[in-house]
C-alpha cells in the first residue's frame, strides 16, 4: 500500500513537471533545436562514433575502450533488461495531455536509453580526458536528456534512471580499464 502510494505520487510529480515544461518552455522556434539534440542520442549513434574515434589514437584509446564498455553496459541494463521488465508506457500513451513533438517511440519509457547512452560516454570523457573535452560532453548529454522531456517522450524519472545507470556503468568501466591485470589477480 505504501509502495503503491509512493508510485502514484511519483507519477503525479512526473506529470506535473512534463505539463509545466509543455506549457511554459515549449516554443515553436526552439523545437527544431531540441529535435536535432535528441537525434544525437538516437540509438546512441553519435556517442558510439565518438567513442570509436577515440580508439584511433593511442593516447585516447583507453578512453575509447572505456566509453564503448560504458555504453554497452548502459544499453544492456536499460534497453535489454529494465525497459522490458518495468514496461512503463510512454507519457503520451498514458496521458492525452502530453503531446509528443516527434515520431512516437514504440518501445517502453523507463529508463531513458538516450540519456543513458549520452551520459555513459560523456562521463567517461569527463573522467578520462582534459576538462575542455569532458565538460562540453556532459553539457551535451544533459541537453539530450532534457530534449526527451521537452519533446514529451519520457518522464523525468526515466531520465534520472538513465543518468544513474550511466553513472554506475561509467564508474565501473573506468575502474576496469584503469586497473592493471596484476591488480585483479586473486591471491
Amino acid at each position: 500500500m505504501v509502495g503503491e502510494f509512493f508510485m502514484m505520487t511519483l507519477q503525479q510529480i512526473d506529470m506535473s513537471i512534463l505539463l509545466w515544461i509543455q506549457e511554459h518552455l515549449r516554443a515553436d522556434a526552439l523545437t527544431p533545436f531540441w529535435k536535432v539534440i535528441t537525434f544525437l542520442g538516437n540509438g546512441g549513434w553519435f556517442w558510439l562514433v565518438l567513442a570509436a574515434g577515440l580508439l584511433v589514437c593511442k593516447k585516447t584509446r583507453l578512453t575509447g575502450i572505456a566509453a564503448l564498455l560504458s555504453i554497452t553496459v548502459g544499453f544492456l541494463l536499460t534497453n535489454v533488461l529494465l525497459k522490458n521488465i518495468v514496461a512503463r508506457p510512454r507519457p503520451f500513451d498514458a496521458y492525452t495531455e502530453i503531446i509528443s513533438l516527434i515520431t512516437k517511440p514504440t518501445d517502453f519509457s523507463f529508463p531513458s536509453g538516450h540519456t543513458c547512452a549520452s551520459f555513459a560516454c560523456a562521463l567517461i570523457l569527463f573522467r578520462m580526458l582534459p576538462k575542455k573535452f569532458g565538460i562540453p560532453a556532459v553539457v551535451l548529454a544533459a541537453l539530450v536528456a532534457f530534449s526527451r522531456l521537452y519533446l514529451g517522450v519520457h518522464y523525468p524519472t526515466d531520465v534520472l534512471a538513465g543518468f544513474v545507470i550511466a553513472l554506475v556503468g561509467s564508474t565501473l568501466s573506468v575502474w576496469i580499464v584503469r586497473t592493471k591485470p596484476e591488480d585483479k589477480q586473486v591471491h
